[in-house]
């Protein structure tokens, strides 16, 4: 792994054409280990524009998602912000003034190419700082021998839900549904059941961007959740509030999960371990829920240096359909633009076809509140307290009431 050197500004704010526009990417790491970091994939496709564009240097670093944010949280503090920046979140630059908007930096063409709902989650105040780079969504999975074990099928609604959970639970099936809503990524399992409930699942905003934590649906939901899994002991040996989610993705992988919310991630370590899955929509109150839970991780340009023209051009090149497909295939997430979506969609390679249930619930997925700068603190309280709302005698609306009141407050002095 490449560190990206606390440089000094680089000079060189001329054209594409120039001898001395070194563009600075940072980047997050998908890979799980040195053989397929992220780091292999950026320095092939830089090398690759560089011999076309003689002009443009492009440096890499490439850091953990553990360290990523913090690093360039760090470079833009000290004065030395990278061009481009591949993480986890843009709205407080976006909000600081320190990105270009995207029509300042991609061709109409790129623009024109990404998936509607995820160019719309990434403005700000109205405006695309934010542009999205790889994709995924939640898909229900279970594990087909335990299923033929306990004579059930998947299920399409709550009630099936709970109801093949009971026969699971009937069989010795160590989590007939594994809920994890423990600190690790609560946040996503939280919203995939928002989605689900009643009025067709109002998640964590309405259509105008305003907080509805605590609205009658989700209250709804969380008690169903409290007395119809958790209450009748169908979630497991561990309390939802202390299960993560890479602990019941590792628990699946073993034959011990009955059905759980997964991403395309798990596909691989299920296969890995011989499990035999299948995946469907996940289940809604009545009927299949209204959308899935879609997440998108982040692109974007830094205005400090000046280098607008050529990170345009780069970022033309990076999202053109063979390299967007060359990402997605290498790390078995879902391509952010329409051009990539068809080709994938079409095809019939396996690893391909293995994805087309996520990548059939994108066009309708909901992200995440990502324009909102307030999200990452509302993110942490979710993490730290939902699991309270599901334990036998909890109160779910009083939960959802404080989730609510610190998400405003925070909304409030974020003006974001």
């Amino acid at each position: 792994m490449s560190a990206l050197g606390m440089t000094a500004v680089l000079g060189g704010c001329g054209s594409t054409g120039s001898s001395d526009v070194t563009l600075r990417l940072v980047a997050a790491d998908y890979g799980d280990s040195a053989a397929n970091s992220s780091k292999k994939y950026w320095d092939a496709l830089s090398e690759e524009y560089e011999a076309a564009h003689p002009g443009v240097k492009v440096e890499v670093g490439v850091y953990s998602w553990t360290d990523v944010d913090r690093k360039v949280r760090e470079m833009v503090d000290a004065g030395h912000a990278p061009d481009l920046a591949q993480i986890g979140a843009y709205a407080d630059y976006a909000a600081a003034g320190k990105l270009y908007p995207v029509s300042d930096l991609l061709s109409i063409r790129t623009q024109a190419d990404f998936l509607s709902q995820l160019s719309d989650a990434g403005q700000w105040k109205h405006t695309q700082y934010g542009i999205p780079f790889a994709a995924s969504t939640r898909v229900l999975f279970y594990n087909k021998t335990l299923f033929a074990k306990a004579g059930i099928t998947p299920p399409t609604t709550w009630d099936e839900l709970a109801a093949d959970a009971e026969a699971l639970k009937a069989k010795g099936v160590k989590y007939p549904y594994a809920l994890p809503l423990g600190p690790e990524e609560a946040q996503a399992e939280t919203m995939q059941w928002l989605l689900s409930g009643d009025s067709g699942g109002s998640g964590y905003t309405d259509d105008v961007g305003t907080y509805t934590i605590d609205s009658a649906p989700n209250v709804e939901t969380f008690s169903w959740l409290r007395d119809d899994l958790v209450g009748k002991g169908l979630t497991g040996p561990v309390a939802p509030g202390k299960l993560n989610r890479a602990d019941a993705f590792a628990a699946f992988a073993d034959g011990q999960v009955g059905m759980l919310n997964g991403h395309p991630t798990l596909i691989q370590q299920a296969e890995k371990k011989g499990v035999k899955f299948g995946m469907v929509p996940m289940p809604g109150r009545t009927g299949t829920a209204r959308a899935s839970m879609g997440v998108t991780d982040w692109m974007m340009g830094f205005r400090q240096n000046g280098h607008a023209e050529q990170i345009g051009d780069f970022l033309d090149f990076a999202y053109n359909e063979k390299n967007v497909l060359g990402f997605s295939h290498r790390y078995g997430l879902l391509p952010v633009t329409g051009s990539a979506s068809t080709a994938m969609s079409e095809s019939d390679k396996a690893a391909d076809k293995a994805l087309h249930p996520f990548l059939d619930q994108l066009p309708t997925s909901e992200l995440y509140p990502v324009g909102k700068t307030s999200w990452a603190s509302v993110s942490a309280a979710v993490k730290q307290n939902i699991g309270q709302a599901v334990v036998p005698g909890g109160n779910p609306s009083g939960v959802l009431t404080r989730l609510q009141a610190s998400a405003t407050a925070a909304d409030s002095s974020n003006a974001g």
